[in-house]
């Protein structure tokens, strides 16, 4: 496991988690998505501030635990992303976890008390830091935090004799993360899958299917647009160069940074976005941009122009992702928790209401019983052809996510 030391974040960085945190994934609601995807934005107001607020920097703790108090203490506290659970008409219960609670006895404390990845950190690095209870036995973060935590050693190895359905039904694209192969530490909530969206309307005929095409066809100069999060619209532009975003060099990021840079220059790019590029391409005035399937699924609902294409080289995704943080209370309840979320049928009643890639097989058939539609949707069950398209950002060291940064930011004048 990896030592923790705070992280020093430069200039460029520091731009990309404001960014990220005013208008990027980070700044929206769960409906209309997610969060910020730099891990170097842990950093602030974080694992930056650790040693000035006195708080010692971590021994290796791996798998800390106290213990375990499941069989005697009914419940489990579980904290989540706000609208990131199925609610009834109400608004007030959660049909699936009252099943649960029901079927178990378990009491589920559900807390939406998750913004942010870096605001959520702030809240746990006290406790994580000096191997302390959180107060927590489930959490929810991105990948890129999911991993800085693994490293740490601040969550606890799953028991996975706990977690049958878990094993068996995670989908093939989502099992082995260069940050947790085999998924010891971490089971997925949901994928967030990036992709090309375009204005019909706005096309007026011209054919979009690759990131070239918006780069390069002279019909479609200052109508294009890009994400403003740095791994996805480089690693969009590096399947579009046929390089594999788990696997690329410096060399490959400065090739992908300077195919980016002639766009701006020649004035094909309008500009890098949040999620605010959708009024943009609802009104037309982008014709296509890189965007957020959570995006799409309600543009499209909403308007008959707008529409997505997957490349023939592929699309980015990251998920968010269940762990057991250290002392735990009741690890054995949330692990039970966990795998209940992969049984087929809870899993399609959770993927019915939130709309994003559900990375549970075997769910399409429950999920049609309830909405045909999200059934059929490869945005949220991507069929095997989609699936095997995918392709997630390798993770990056903090040399690296420096480096990386600053010539990001240079690019889309952050």
């Amino acid at each position: 496991m990896e030592q923790y030391e705070p992280d020093q974040l430069s200039p460029a960085r520091l731009a990309a988690v404001r960014r990220s945190l005013r208008n990027g994934r980070a700044s929206l609601s769960r409906r209309s998505l997610l969060r910020a995807s730099t891990g170097g934005a842990l950093a602030l107001g974080g694992l930056g501030t650790l040693s000035a607020c006195g708080i010692p920097a971590a021994k290796n703790t791996a798998g800390v635990s106290s213990e375990d108090h499941s069989a005697k203490e009914k419940q489990i506290n579980f904290s989540n992303w706000t609208e990131y659970m199925d609610v009834d008409e109400s608004e007030k219960r959660h049909p699936t976890l009252d099943a649960f609670a029901e079927r178990t006895g378990i009491k589920v404390k559900y807390t939406e008390d998750i913004n942010d990845n870096v605001e959520f950190f702030g809240k746990l690095k006290p406790q994580l830091a000096a191997g302390q209870d959180t107060g927590r036995d489930l959490i929810c973060v991105t990948d890129w935090l999911a991993a800085r935590l693994i490293r740490f050693g601040w969550v606890q190895k799953l028991d996975a004799s706990n977690l049958p359905h878990a094993y068996a039904n995670l989908s093939q694209q989502f099992r082995t993360p260069d940050w947790d192969p085999g998924r010891a530490y971490s089971y997925p909530w949901t994928g967030i899958p990036t992709v090309i969206a375009y204005n019909k309307k706005a096309l007026d005929g011209v054919e979009v299917t690759s990131v070239s095409d918006m780069l390069d066809n002279p019909k479609l100069k200052g109508r294009v647009a890009f994400l403003s999060e740095m791994r996805d619209s480089i690693g969009m532009t590096l399947l579009d160069l046929g390089k594999d975003p788990a696997k690329f060099t410096d060399d490959d990021f400065d090739a992908a940074i300077a195919r980016l840079q002639k766009a701006v220059d020649k004035g094909q790019i309008r500009r890098f976005t949040g999620n605010d590029y959708t009024a943009d391409l609802t009104k037309g005035d982008l014709a296509a941009c890189v965007a957020w399937a959570g995006d799409v699924v309600q543009l499209k609902a909403d308007s008959p122009d707008i529409d997505f294409v997957i490349p023939d080289s592929g699309y980015m995704i990251s998920s968010d992702n269940l762990l057991v943080p250290n002392k735990a209370r009741h690890k054995s309840n949330a692990e039970r928790l966990i795998d209940y979320y992969y049984e087929p049928g809870p899993a399609a009643e959770l993927a019915a209401y939130i709309n994003y890639v559900c990375p549970v097989d075997g769910v399409k058939a429950e999920l049609a019983k309830i909405d045909k539609s999200a059934a059929d949707n490869p945005l949220i069950i991507p069929d095997a052809a989609m699936a095997a398209s995918s392709h997630a950002f390798r993770s990056l060291s903090a040399k690296e996510e420096t480096a990386y940064e600053e010539k990001f930011a240079k690019l889309t004048g952050a």
